[in-house]
C-alpha cells in the first residue's frame, strides 16, 4: 500500500513538472528542488518512474492550464533523458557538495582527488556538448556548472598558496616530492597572527626561497591545470599573482625599504638620503638575486607546461616590488650630482650591474622582458649621473673663489679635496673605466698622444689641468712673489704625492708625471730668483772677485748682505714648505748658492789689514747655514 502511494506521489510530481515547465531544461530543475524536500522523491526514482512509464514522447501534450487530476493511475511520459544530460545532474550532484563546502576541500586529500575528478569529468563534458552544438540549453547548464567550480577551485588556490597549513595535505609521490619540506622553509614564521611567511634578510645569494612546500606546490599546480583546462588561466595567473604578492611585499618590507617617489628622492637632505641607499643597495640584491629567482621557480612548478600563464603570474606577482626599487634608482639619478655623493651611487651602480647577467634567465620570456629592459636603463642613468658627477667636480673647482690665501703658502683645501677625491674615486677604477668608456673627445679637448688614452685618463688629466689653472689663480692673491711660487711648489709637490700612491699615476702616466715635477722645479727656482736675488747681486762681484774691491766697497757688501739677511728671515718666518724632501732640496739649493760667495767675501775681509774686520762681521758661515737650515717650518718653528 506504502508502494502504491509513493507511485501516486511520484506521478504528481512528474505531472506538475511537465505542466510547468516549459523546457526540458526547466522541468529538470522543478524536479531537483522537489528532491531536496523529499528523499522519496530523489532524481533517480523520478527518472525511473519516467522509463517505466513508457516515456518516449517529445514535447509535452497536456496544456499548461489543463488542471492536474486528484490521483492520476497512468503518468504522462518525460522527456527522453540523453546519457548527457545524466552526466550533468550527476555531476551537479558532486560538484555541489563540494562548492558548498565549509572548509577547504584539500584539507582532506580524498575529498580533492574527487573534486578534481568531478571537474575534469565535467570539462570533458563540456567539451563535447560544445562540439557536438545541438543542446544550447544543457550546455549553458554546464557552463553555468563548470563557472561555479572555477571559483570555487580559485578560492581553493589562493588559500593553498597563502595558508599552506590550512590545508596540510599528503602528498606522497608529489610534484617534486623528492625534495625536503624544510629546504628554504621558515616554519616558526607561522600562520596565526603573521599569516604570510616571509623571506628573511641574508648575505649569501646563492641559495633559493622554497615558500611552498614541495606537496602544496603539486596540489596548486593540479589547480591550475584544471583552471587551464577550463579556459580559466588568465584567471588562475592573476589568483596566483594576488597571493603572492603579500608575500613578496612582506618580504621587501622587511628588509627596511620604504616606497619613496622622486619628489621626495629630490628633497631628502643627503645624509637621510644616503642612508636610504646604504638599505637599498643589499635589498635590491636581495630582491633580483634571491627573491625573484625563486618566485621564477616556484610559477614554473606551478604552471609547468601550462604556458605562458605561468610568465604572466611571475610578472603580475612581482612587478610592484621591482619597478618600486629601480624606481628609486632613477630618482637617485635624476637627484643632485653634488661630487660628494659619486661613492653611494658608484655602489648602487655596481651592484646593478653585477646582476645583469643573472637576470637573463629570469626575464627571458616576452612577459617579463619589459622588467629586464627597466633593469638596464637603470643601470645606463645611474652610468650617465656617475658622468655627471664628474662633470660637476670640475664646475666646482672652477668655481671655488680665490678670496683667502693659504697662511704661509701651505696646501689649498681645494688641492687635498680633489687629490683625496680622485684617489678614493680610482678605488673604483674598473667601474669608472666602463662608465666613462665611448667619451673620448666629449671634453672638448684634443688628446694628448703622449698621455693614456682611455676615457676615464683624459677625464682625469682634464681635472688636474683644471685645478692647474686655479691654483695659479689663487697664487696671485700672494703679494709676495716668492710666496707665491711656495704656494704652488706645495700645492704641486701634493698633487704629485697622491698621483705616486694611487690608481691616478696608472692613468696620467710618467709623462704627466714629468711635467708635473718640472713644473714643481720652476716654482723652486722661481722662489729662489725672487727671495735671494738681492742676497746674491751683493755677493756676486766681478771677474777677479773680492779681490779687486777695495775694503770699504766690501763692508758696505757686508753690511747690505746683513741687511737682506735679516729682512728674509722676518718675512720669511712663517712660510713654510711641506714636504720635508722638497724642504730640504730647497734648503740645499740656497745654501749651495750663498754660503760659498758670503766665505769668500768674509775671507777676503779677514785678509785686509784695512779694517778692524771683526767688528762687522755679524754672522759666520755657520750663522748663515743655520739661518736657511731654519727656512720654511712656518708655524711649527
Amino acid at each position: 500500500m506504502a508502494e502504491d502511494g509513493e507511485e501516486k506521489l511520484l506521478a504528481t510530481v512528474q505531472h506538475i513538472a511537465k505542466t510547468l515547465g516549459r523546457t526540458g531544461t526547466m522541468t529538470e530543475d522543478i524536479l531537483k528542488v522537489f528532491s531536496n524536500y523529499d528523499g522519496r522523491l530523489s532524481l533517480d526514482k523520478l527518472y525511473a518512474a519516467a522509463a517505466a512509464a513508457g516515456g518516449g514522447a517529445g514535447e509535452h501534450s497536456m496544456p499548461a492550464s489543463s488542471p492536474p487530476p486528484a490521483l492520476p493511475s497512468a503518468p504522462a511520459p518525460m522527456p527522453p533523458v540523453t546519457s548527457l544530460e545524466r552526466t550533468v545532474r550527476t555531476l551537479d550532484r558532486q560538484i555541489s557538495q563540494f562548492v558548498t563546502m565549509d572548509r577547504l576541500v584539500w584539507a582532506d586529500s580524498a575529498d580533492a582527488d574527487a573534486f578534481l575528478e568531478a571537474v575534469d569529468d565535467l570539462i570533458g563534458t563540456v567539451q563535447e556538448l560544445d562540439a557536438a552544438g545541438t543542446n544550447r540549453g544543457l550546455l549553458d547548464r554546464a557552463d553555468e556548472l563548470l563557472s561555479r567550480c572555477m571559483a570555487r577551485l580559485e578560492d581553493e588556490f589562493r588559500a593553498l598558496i597563502e595558508r599552506p597549513d590550512d590545508a596540510a595535505p599528503a602528498a606522497p609521490g608529489g610534484f617534486d616530492s623528492e625534495e625536503s619540506e624544510d629546504e628554504g622553509y621558515d616554519a616558526d614564521d607561522g600562520y596565526g597572527d603573521e599569516p604570510i611567511p616571509i623571506a628573511k634578510p641574508v648575505s649569501d645569494f646563492d641559495v633559493v626561497i622554497d615558500a611552498l612546500p614541495p606537496g602544496s606546490v603539486s596540489d596548486v599546480h593540479q589547480i591550475a591545470r584544471r583552471m587551464v583546462d577550463a579556459g580559466f588561466g588568465r584567471e588562475c595567473a592573476e589568483a596566483y599573482a594576488a597571493a603572492r604578492r603579500g608575500f613578496i611585499d612582506e618580504s621587501v618590507a622587511r628588509l627596511g625599504i620604504r616606497p619613496r617617489t622622486s619628489d621626495e628622492v629630490h628633497s631628502l637632505p643627503w645624509e637621510e638620503l644616503e642612508f636610504d641607499i646604504a638599505r637599498w643597495i643589499p635589498a635590491f640584491k636581495m630582491v633580483f638575486r634571491i627573491l625573484i629567482p625563486s618566485e621564477r621557480r616556484l610559477s614554473d612548478r606551478v604552471f609547468d607546461g601550462l604556458a605562458p600563464y605561468g610568465d604572466l603570474a611571475f610578472v603580475a606577482a612581482v612587478r610592484t616590488q621591482a619597478l618600486q626599487l629601480i624606481s628609486f634608482g632613477d630618482a637617485v639619478s635624476a637627484a643632485s650630482r653634488a661630487p660628494e655623493r659619486l661613492f653611494r651611487v658608484i655602489d648602487m651602480y655596481e651592484a646593478v650591474r653585477d646582476l645583469l647577467p643573472d637576470l637573463d634567465p629570469v626575464f627571458a620570456d616576452p612577459y617579463s622582458a619589459a622588467l629586464r629592459a627597466e633593469v638596464s636603463a637603470v643601470c645606463n642613468t645611474l652610468g650617465s649621473s656617475i658622468k655627471g658627477i664628474f662633470m660637476e667636480l670640475e664646475n666646482l673647482i672652477r668655481r671655488d673663489p680665490a678670496r683667502v690665501a693659504v697662511p704661509g703658502g701651505g696646501i689649498h683645501p681645494i688641492t687635498r679635496y680633489v687629490m683625496n677625491y680622485l684617489r678614493a674615486a680610482c678605488g673604483s677604477r674598473q667601474t669608472l673605466e666602463e662608465v666613462m668608456e665611448g667619451d673620448l673627445g666629449a671634453l672638448g679637448v684634443a688628446v694628448d698622444p703622449d698621455r693614456p688614452t682611455s676615457s676615464l685618463a683624459v677625464h682625469i688629466a682634464w681635472i688636474m689641468d683644471v685645478l692647474h689653472k686655479n691654483l695659479e689663480a689663487k697664487s696671485k692673491i700672494y703679494r709676495d712673489p716668492p710666496l707665491a711660487s711656495i704656494f704652488l711648489m706645495n700645492n704641486g709637490k701634493y698633487i704629485i704625492h697622491k698621483v705616486n700612491d694611487s690608481e691616478l699615476g696608472v692613468l696620467l702616466g710618467d709623462e704627466w708625471m714629468k711635467q708635473m715635477s718640472s713644473r714643481v722645479r720652476r716654482w723652486s727656482m722661481e722662489y729662489q730668483r725672487g727671495a735671494w736675488s738681492k742676497v746674491m747681486s751683493v755677493l756676486q762681484t766681478g771677474g777677479s772677485g773680492f779681490n779687486s774691491l777695495p775694503a770699504k766697497a766690501m763692508l758696505q757688501k757686508l753690511q747690505m748682505f746683513n741687511s737682506y739677511l735679516e729682512e728674509i728671515r722676518a718675512a720669511q718666518s712663517e712660510w713654510v714648505v711641506i714636504d720635508e724632501q722638497l724642504r730640504a732640496d730647497v734648503r740645499a739649493a740656497i745654501a749651495d748658492s750663498v754660503i760659498p760667495a758670503y766665505k769668500g767675501l768674509i775671507a777676503r775681509l779677514r785678509s785686509s789689514e784695512e779694517v778692524e774686520q771683526d767688528l762687522f762681521i755679524k754672522y759666520t758661515p755657520e750663522d748663515i747655514e743655520a739661518c736657511i737650515q731654519h727656512l720654511f717650518e712656518g708655524f711649527a718653528k
